[in-house]
């Protein structure tokens, strides 16, 4: 008969309680093992030493003859020789041994400081000559979790990493996942699937999250809306490629799986060389607002965060695509200046023989031809304006038809075939040069100081693809990451107050990574406010309203050719950090009048819009929409009703308006910039206000107004 698997008491010190921002983590520490986390989720409350002991007690499983059948609770970091036989935890050899790693913990560290409460757990194997750190933090600000590997190699023969993937359980009430994805134009899609025994993988390889890429990994109770349903999601903080996943195995553990992916050993360890993961980060949450509502705290806790109202923007993109010509440019910010603009911003074609995309990317070089007095002209009249300057730049591309390519061939990538493929006609300049690097950096940095550059668009139109470092052809994917982050922060630290907008054809790279550098993202080149208010709704999973960049674009959309009245174009622009792209030269005066007062408007509700919470009303009704942004206090509240199509019962009827302070008494009325009157028979207490408390507007609910498909109503409420 085979011997029965040892049963192992719990120790009070093998147990630590981690609380911050309304979360609990309980990690078990027993046997010298690596952190074992047996709740994540809700606070629990000030727990006295033998409650943990029991509690990590009673989250041991049974076992029979055999370990491997029951290998919970599972470690952070996973690994086979402890029984587990799903995704692996490291995936690392010399030269085809030592690949099964088995750590045993050396030291225990405590972290509890204004920020984090958290733990560092060190280990080693020393039979692989190994050591390994991880970091396990709950943040105070937020209640996010976070943590992360320190990988070192203590010996002379090299240590292939293919992979080292963090984990965070979750329980077996979370019985579907949701995911999201897209293509150009239409990001931040949902899909949900019951959470089966097996592996749900997303991957991005194009040495960025991507427009298709998840974003987030999210398992919860099965039906789980924005304001119930638990639910936890995993991010990482990193903006290369990446792999999130959710695994189920037949024991039934429930895991959220996040690591940067690696390929052709881009990562080898020396001596005492190191290899650090990206921060694996978790939110959890009763519903998705709860859940990104510990997103947005982070954010705004951050040294980062871009404090003070956000400026209004003037972007010429889709008012004059490449057509630059300084007179109308002048006369396009005197106009972007009267309708209430706070900042204005030249895109893609200023600089030196750039007409169409097919050429001059990389030549960092303004037009003389265009501009016989360079910019500084139109950027000085912008601020006499009262407006701020800003410049739209690709640091990481370039055309083959450009000084740059033909100068520095040997800056491109190659993976052995030459430049690869081309996309809008461009190809990407490989950063771990160190030349091309600082190329890069002294090009942008020189006319940031040249013309008092208060805002860059860094955009990033291309994927990476077979990123292959000359003359090596080595994979080159992380070093350009880390590349790109280090010109960002220098900038940063030459240019203070200097800010950045994260593009990447849209919303190709929106992580926490490089929402640690920017001040801004582009979720969307989509100006189509159909098509917006959904990526908007979605990408605030993550990011805060004043992080999203919201533009008032054309009547007939560049992307979907879709018509909407500017009514409805500019109510859905207001939410976030407002733009305009309209050409103002060629609009009518009433047109002109009423971007005008959308910009009146938003400036109005903008601290409310900018440090609200986000809220979202789960509806019966798939064709409505019922969101909005209420203060931290209760005090004050904006909400949209929008219907995406004909509704398939009319009218809507009552509908509670969630998130306020039950005890408050709210004046509910409607609000619109230009007093428009709302067509057709409509609910009479729209023709003056209501009081209702907090509590009778989330039970009961009022009366919502009649509204044709692609329109909207806005409700202010005042506490």
């Amino acid at each position: 008969m085979a011997p029965t698997a040892p049963h192992h008491s719990v120790n009070a010190e093998d147990v630590v309680h981690l609380r911050a921002g309304g979360t609990s983590v309980v990690v078990l520490l027993s046997d010298g093992r690596l952190p074992r986390i047996i709740h994540w989720g809700e606070d629990l409350g000030d727990l006295r030493v033998e409650d943990l002991v029991a509690l990590a007690s009673t989250a041991l499983p049974a076992i029979g003859d055999s370990a491997v059948t029951y290998p919970q609770p599972v470690p952070v970091l996973a690994q086979l020789p402890e029984g587990w036989m799903g995704r692996p935890g490291l995936v690392a050899d010399r030269d085809g041994a030592d690949w099964a790693a088995k750590f045993a913990v050396t030291s225990v560290a405590r972290i509890d400081d204004s920020e984090v409460q958290g733990v560092t757990v060190s280990g080693a194997d020393a039979q692989y000559g190994l050591e390994l750190e991880i970091e396990l933090q709950v943040l105070h600000a937020s209640g996010l979790v976070r943590q992360r590997a320190l990988l070192r190699n203590g010996r002379e023969e090299r240590v292939r990493v293919g992979g080292l993937e963090l984990a965070l359980p979750v329980p077996q009430e979370a019985d579907e996942v949701m995911d999201l994805t897209g293509r150009w134009s239409l990001e931040r899609v949902p899909q949900r699937r019951a959470f089966d025994v097996g592996e749900w993988v997303r991957t991005s390889r194009g040495g960025k999250p991507g427009l298709e890429h998840t974003m987030l990994v999210l398992a919860g109770r099965r039906g789980f809306g924005f304001r119930s349903g638990r639910v936890w999601a995993t991010h990482l903080g990193w903006s290369g490629n990446q792999t999130l996943g959710a695994e189920r195995t037949p024991a039934d553990v429930r895991r959220l799986v996040a690591s940067e992916l690696l390929v052709a050993d881009e990562v080898t360890l020396g001596l005492d060389d190191e290899y650090v993961t990206p921060w694996q980060y978790g939110s959890w949450g009763d519903g998705l607002d709860e859940l990104a509502a510990r997103f947005h705290r982070h954010l705004r806790a951050s040294s980062n965060h871009p404090h003070g109202p956000r400026p209004v923007i003037l972007n010429t993109w889709e008012a004059v695509y490449f057509d630059h010509d300084p007179a109308a440019l002048i006369a396009l910010a005197e106009r972007g200046a009267e309708a209430g603009a706070e900042r204005f911003v030249v895109d893609d074609g200023w600089f030196v023989g750039r007409r169409d995309d097919t050429t001059s990317l990389g030549d960092w070089t303004i037009d003389r031809e265009r501009w016989p007095d360079g910019l500084a002209p139109l950027a000085t009249r912008v601020r006499e304006l009262g407006m701020d300057f800003g410049l739209w730049f690709e640091p990481e591309m370039v055309n083959l038809d450009s000084e740059l390519a033909r100068t520095h061939p040997e800056w491109l990538f190659d993976a052995g075939h030459g430049a690869g493929m081309p996309s809008r006609h461009q190809h990407v300049l490989d950063l771990g040069h160190p030349a091309a690097e600082a190329y890069v950096l002294e090009a942008v940095s020189a006319l940031v100081a040249e013309l008092d550059i208060a805002y860059i668009k860094w955009d990033h139109n291309r994927y990476l693809l077979d990123a292959g470092h000359t003359p090596t052809g080595r994979a080159g994917y992380r070093a350009h990451t880390l590349a790109a982050y280090r010109v960002m922060d220098e900038l940063h630290r030459r240019h203070p107050g200097l800010e950045i907008e994260s593009c990447a054809s849209g919303g190709g790279r929106i992580d926490l990574g490089v929402l640690a550098r920017t001040q801004r993202v582009w979720p969307s080149d989509c100006n189509d406010p159909h098509e917006r208010m959904e990526i908007q709704r979605w990408t605030g999973l993550l990011v805060p309203p004043e992080y999203q960049g919201t533009h008032i674009g054309a009547e007939h959309s560049h992307t979907t050719h879709r018509q909407h009245p500017l009514s409805y174009r500019g109510e859905k622009a207001i939410w976030g950090n407002l733009g305009v792209e309209l050409n103002l030269l060629v609009e009518d005066e009433p047109s002109r009048a009423g971007v005008a007062a959308w910009i009146a408007l938003h400036k109005r509700f903008r601290a409310l819009l900018h440090a609200g919470v986000s809220v979202h009303a789960d509806l019966a009704e798939p064709a409505a929409r019922l969101e909005g942004v209420v203060a931290p206090d209760g005090s004050e509240a904006l909400f949209a009703l929008s219907l995406t199509e004909r509704p398939r019962t009319s009218p809507l009827g009552r509908l509670a308006i969630p998130g306020l302070d039950d005890d408050r008494i709210y004046r509910v009325t409607r609000i619109a910039p230009d007093d428009e009157p709302l067509e057709g028979a409509q609910p009479p207490w729209l023709d003056g206000a209501i009081e209702l408390s907090g509590r009778a507007l989330r039970v009961v609910g009022v009366e919502m107004p009649n509204l044709d498909p692609d329109r909207s109503v806005l409700l202010h409420l005042e506490g």
